[in-house]
């Protein structure tokens, strides 16, 4: 948890336990892209008390602040991950919406 604490005060970002749980979340392996209604289900499942509207506002100022990239690929649905130190791509199954990432270094020499 100081690690998440110093990632917040890094980013500019007060330490509240929302942010703190919601990042928590966020590291989750299963929870790789995940929305904010999942995310928030998730909390729940958990016992935490935070509302959507607190969830959809701490994701959008991790994403401001750098902390989360987000990415509306699924049927225009804003979907959330970490921000990564390497550059990757998304392939995603039109059938079941299954979203996996790779890299490939003929597509990066591509990109401007």
């Amino acid at each position: 948890m100081t690690d998440n604490n110093t990632a917040l005060k890094k980013a500019g970002l007060k330490v509240t336990l929302p942010r703190l749980k919601i990042l928590e979340v966020l590291q989750e392996p299963d929870n790789h892209h995940v929305s904010a209604e999942d995310l928030y289900k998730r909390l729940i499942d958990m016992g935490e008390e935070i509302g959507l509207a607190t969830v959809y506002r701490v994701l959008n100022q991790f994403d401001d602040a750098g902390i989360v990239t987000r990415h509306n690929f699924e049927g225009g649905k804003s979907v959330f991950e970490l921000t990564q130190q390497h550059h990757h791509d998304h392939l995603i199954c039109l059938d079941c919406g299954k979203v996996i990432e790779f890299s490939d270094d003929s597509i990066e020499a591509r990109q401007p």
